[in-house]
């Protein structure tokens, strides 16, 4: 991909920010487009496949929407389709979407690629919260579960996750700076911890809970039904719809931070709002598909390697290929050994690990060249 430099002419730039900017396009195009089939192949593959055309039949007969359309399905295939698919698949793009875009934007943020909810400890701080709910809901947050109700576990995962950022924040900034050694000694120290409090909470948990525990530890859709939809959606969408809006602060971080000040950003609000929307959408998602790795790490990289650092891009662009990466390691989670099924995050951690680690290769024999 061709690079921009201030050594490079000027009657040069515009044909190269041409070609990118084309390039950004059909890539997202491409993603669109990826991410239509990927929802397909989640609806329809499984147990009982169900066929496109039936999926559209099923559809337009559930909201009682006159058709034309003669294509016969059978009741178990509609039931399969509305009561489990539906829910698993739209909650599978959302926290998918959640992940890639709160990826993007750490990165973005720490302007740097190893930065990752995950890595920085956002998504341990949430899942430690949401362990402790589970475990202590009924003794010594008995009060938090009856303000809350059904609110509970995702407005707990949201504060863990945003405690555990202001946290990192904290200790790897000085003096208006931030140190990405520190950010990243940090999230492990972090991640350490909140550890051990969730092994204690292990240790006093019962059997009921232990299976619950086991689900946050790995990662599933699963769970997925229309009520936990509901629940998680509101917050994972406002993350979404706020997050893009923050590409032209996040472009100018890119310069350092000095040089954002003189382009007229607010660095610190830009900051403020960053931890908070993200941890706003790790939180949601850590609350209803527990702890998922590799995809907030991986998939903002390749967009950068493939259509360049442009935040207008790489934040949507992350979006809808997280929801696409997740959908296909759920697909493989839930059919390769059936009738069991594999936590999720096992998965993505196979495809996400190897990934990971061709890219690096990749990146380091492109800059010894």
């Amino acid at each position: 991909m061709a690079t921009i430099s201030s050594n490079t002419p000027l009657n040069t730039r515009k044909p190269i920010l041409s070609a990118r900017r084309s390039r950004s396009r059909s890539v997202m195009i491409g993603l669109v487009v990826l991410l239509v089939v990927t929802v397909l192949m989640g609806l329809g593959l499984g147990a009982v496949r169900v066929t496109p055309a039936q999926i559209v039949a099923i559809v337009l007969d559930n909201f009682e929407i006159n058709h034309s359309l003669d294509i016969a399905y059978e009741a178990r295939e509609r039931g399969v389709l509305i009561a489990i698919r539906f829910p698993r698949v739209l909650l599978g793009v959302l926290v998918g979407a959640a992940l890639g875009i709160s990826g993007a934007a750490i990165q973005g943020l720490f302007r740097n690629p190893l930065a990752a909810p995950g890595l920085i400890g956002i998504s341990s701080g949430a899942a430690l919260a949401a362990v402790s709910v589970i475990v202590l809901g009924a003794t010594l947050l008995q009060g938090l579960t009856e303000l809350l109700g059904n609110f509970t576990l995702p407005v707990s995962a949201f504060a863990g996750g945003v405690v555990t950022t202001f946290i990192i924040y904290q200790l790897s900034s000085s003096h208006g700076r931030t140190s990405v050694v520190t950010m990243l000694l940090a999230g492990i120290a972090i991640n350490a911890l909140t550890g051990a409090v969730i092994g204690i909470l292990t240790f006093i948990a019962d059997d009921e809970q232990l299976r619950s525990l086991t689900f946050w530890g790995l990662g599933s859709l699963g769970g997925a039904t229309w009520r936990s939809l509901r629940v998680a959606a509101p917050m994972i969408m406002a993350a979404l719809i706020t997050l893009p809006f923050l590409a032209r602060p996040l472009n100018a971080l890119l310069l350092g931070e000095d040089e954002a000040k003189h382009l007229g950003i607010n660095v610190e609000r830009t900051k403020r709002f960053i931890i908070l929307w993200v941890a706003l959408a790790v939180g949601a998602a850590v609350a209803v598909s527990g702890a998922i790795g590799f995809v907030g790490l991986v998939v903002p990289h390749l967009l950068r390697l493939t259509i360049g650092p442009d935040h207008r891009y790489v934040i949507p662009g992350s979006a809808l290929l997280g929801a696409s990466l997740l959908l296909c390691a759920d697909l493989i989670a839930r059919t390769i050994v059936v009738p069991a099924e594999l936590p999720i995050g096992i998965v993505t951690s196979l495809l996400g690990g190897p990934f990971f680690l061709w890219l690096l290769l990749k990146d380091r024999k492109n800059h010894l060249v």
